[in-house]
């Protein structure tokens, strides 16, 4: 897989290459500000970008900006975010998309979660940092679609926003595939998803939850 790392602290990223090249992807471009990312990216068109949120010329969220121009230029190239603390303002609109990541820099050191997550991203799939999903599952607003949901059926929701395949989820929660697909079967019903193909539907419903639990 050829990525380009944006991460404007030289020690993470200088790691995070270190990390990848052993697991046998090439790093195209290491670069520490937003406006160089676009650059590399022209220059590379590489399957992955990952992007730190927090980076030069601002400071603030120049980083998830630049991943809403680079899905916008480069729609089939994965993105995956990297962030030290929470912020969901630019999910919804990118995970809707797919190819799209949003992980906390912790989940850098579990190295096997954190390969498996960009595969999924780079073959057009989602991850979300378990963090991030638990953070807004102990959310509580009024008129919630989420509140006809059982525990088991939100614990099957908040794997499915995560990325994770029917059999992952299994794995995670002991349960039968049938269990799973019965489950999401439910969770599809509940929140009044329209009938369509299999991936869009999860889309929606991560869609739902998170929009739901923001």
């Amino acid at each position: 897989m050829r990525i380009v790392i944006a991460e404007d602290s030289a020690l993470f990223r200088e790691g995070l290459a270190r990390l990848l090249t052993d697991a046998g992807h090439e790093i195209v471009a290491k670069i520490g500000d937003a406006v160089a990312l676009i650059t590399a990216v022209e220059a590379h068109e590489p399957d992955l970008a990952i992007v730190d949120i927090r980076m030069p010329p601002d400071h603030t969220d120049d980083g998830a900006r630049a991943a809403r121009t680079l899905r916008q230029r480069w729609p089939s190239m994965g993105v995956l975010l990297l962030s030290q603390q929470i912020e969901t303002r630019h999910s919804l609109e990118l995970v809707a998309q797919g190819g799209f990541g949003y992980l906390l820099k912790d989940r850098v050191f579990d190295v096997d979660d954190f390969l498996d997550a960009l595969r999924r991203v780079a073959s057009g799939g989602s991850a979300l940092d378990p963090e991030v999903v638990t953070r807004l599952l102990n959310a509580n607003q009024r008129d919630n679609p989420l509140a006809t949901l059982t525990a088991r059926e939100r614990e099957v929701l908040a794997l499915m926003a995560e990325g994770r395949t029917n059999v992952g989820i299994a794995r995670r929660l002991w349960l039968t595939d049938r269990t799973v697909e019965t489950h999401i079967g439910s969770i599809m019903s509940k929140l009044g998803l329209p009938t369509t193909d299999e991936d869009h539907r999860r889309v929606l419903a991560t869609l739902t939850y998170l929009r739901a639990s923001a």
